[in-house]
């Protein structure tokens, strides 16, 4: 019987780093043959064209986006059956040259219900969880994002498994800490060593069984560190507990939504940030990403914020048949669409 490929589910909140840990992973992959499943939130795929501008190279003969797939119509935990099986199934007839996979899933997105897919016959006798890796974002944590006050949280969960949560966003942290096999702490260099300590400790608390934490400064991790456990997750469920274990599915946030525009100009770096950080304090957004197009730029730059927190960088030379386009993606509660054109200038823009 052929061995199963190694399966990596890389979850983790919206803006923690995922992305930019995969993007090293491939660019260090050892000659590993590497499929990646990137599961987007919003109909523009910033995150797989990331994946796929990292210029690493599948089997000779094959175009180098052939391993990199992209699921834009909803969370995999809500369209498993409907986008992920039949993904997979395509991916498990290339047994031969893949030597593992790689899900990036959805900020939004429940790590267990994905993982309860690979119990599906169609799946099970092709591939296996190696492990699911929890991607936390320090910075966020510190500054309250997922919980106001994380002792008064831990003492009512102790008392109340049925405890109903401050926000939805921190019952998916929790779910998605329950489901793991590795937490990488990821922009620890936004912290002091005080403030990274708490972290951890806070990510313990929540953790239901001995999990490693690891460090990771800019995506930068060893690639033996996040593969290679052998878990088989899909047939240790049990010891995974998650706030929907009861549910038949679960409910996202309604509200929690992602607005795009695509615009014909370029902007300078300095006047892009100033206008993304008025939107982030005008409206709810919790992540911003996209393409930018410079003046007198060949090099396409790479704009990546979770609220009011940018990061930039030139990540390849425009291509001669790409337009130069500036593409952005908002994601958030309650985005008003409109007052993201008007601040980005387009209303009054002439082609």
């Amino acid at each position: 019987m052929a061995t199963k490929i190694p399966v990596t589910v890389i979850t983790g909140f919206l803006g923690s780093g995922k992305t930019t840990i995969i993007r090293h992973l491939l660019q260090n992959s050892q000659g590993r043959r590497i499929a990646v499943i990137v599961n987007e939130f919003g109909e523009l795929g910033i995150d797989g064209e990331l994946l796929k501008s990292c210029q690493v190279c599948p089997e000779e003969g094959d175009s180098s986006g052939d391993n990199i797939i992209e699921l834009t119509n909803g969370c995999l935990c809500c369209t498993v059956q409907e986008e992920f099986l039949p993904t997979m199934q395509q991916l498990l007839k290339r047994r031969d040259s893949i030597d593992s996979i790689l899900i990036e899933a959805s900020g939004l997105a429940l790590p267990k219900p994905l993982v309860k897919a690979f119990r599906w016959p169609e799946i099970r006798s092709g591939a296996t969880v190696d492990a699911v890796i929890t991607v936390v974002d320090c910075a966020a944590v510190a500054s309250g994002t997922f919980a106001s006050d994380p002792e008064a949280v831990a003492a009512q969960r102790q008392a109340d498994d049925s405890l109903e949560h401050e926000t939805p966003l921190q019952e998916l942290f929790e779910d998605q800490l329950a489901c793991a096999d590795l937490v990488v702490l990821n922009k620890t260099d936004l912290v002091d060593e005080q403030t990274k300590a708490q972290v951890e400790e806070l990510v313990k608390q929540e953790l239901p069984r001995i999990v490693k934490i690891v460090e990771s400064h800019q995506g930068t991790i060893d690639p033996s560190v996040l593969l290679g456990f052998h878990a088989a997750v899909e047939d240790n469920l049990d010891t995974r507990p998650s706030h929907h274990d009861t549910e038949v599915e679960h409910d996202h946030d309604d509200e929690i939504t992602s607005t795009h525009l695509i615009l014909d100009r370029a902007f300078e770096p300095l006047e892009l940030l100033h206008h993304l950080q008025i939107l982030a304090q005008q409206q709810e957004i919790y992540r911003i990403k996209g393409f930018v197009a410079v003046p007198n730029k060949p090099m396409r730059l790479v704009v990546q914020g979770v609220g009011t927190r940018f990061d930039q960088y030139y990540d390849r030379p425009w291509q001669l048949q790409e337009m130069r386009q500036t593409r952005l993606v908002f994601i958030g509660r309650d985005l008003n669409p409109s007052a993201i054109e008007a601040q980005m200038g387009i209303m009054n823009y002439e082609l």
